[in-house]
């Protein structure tokens, strides 16, 4: 489970350094963090029963963010 926190560390800052390629500097500074992240969780070692729950507070937390910006977003 550690090595799969360490794959989307990769993943995260591929997709960060093609976003900064794209002058998408928010976007990128966003998934070059989430890299950070998710590599130092990966090295933490922890059970994979906190790997799960990490990783479902992550999803709730980014879908909810998502839906918020989707929805209301423009208004700020």
């Amino acid at each position: 489970m550690a090595r799969m926190y360490r794959v989307l560390g990769f993943v995260s800052m591929v997709i960060g350094l093609l976003a900064l390629a794209g002058d998408l500097v928010e976007m990128g500074l966003l998934f070059l963090f989430k890299a950070v992240v998710f590599v130092s969780l990966g090295y933490m070692n922890l059970t994979e029963r906190s790997y799960l729950l990490i990783f479902w507070a992550y999803m709730i937390i980014s879908f909810t963010g998502y839906t918020f910006w989707t929805f209301l977003g423009w208004d700020m």
